[in-house]
């Protein structure tokens, strides 16, 4: 009886150990995260703005 008990606890240790160090979080932890880009470092989102600028700007005025 002790020995099937110690089997269950010894396999309840290995599948704890292969889900914290398995295959699966190691490629998660080599993947880089991409930081997320504020909207002022964004240079599609500075020519939407710069688009939607001269879109609103009387066409008689020039810079």
């Amino acid at each position: 009886m002790i020995y099937v008990l110690a089997a269950i606890g010894a396999l309840t240790i290995v599948v704890l150990m292969w889900k914290a160090f398995g295959p699966a979080s190691i490629a998660a932890a080599r993947r880089p995260r991409q930081a997320p880009v504020a909207p002022d470092d964004d240079p599609e989102f500075l020519r939407k703005l710069d688009e939607q600028r001269r879109r609103s700007r009387p066409s008689d005025e020039k810079d």
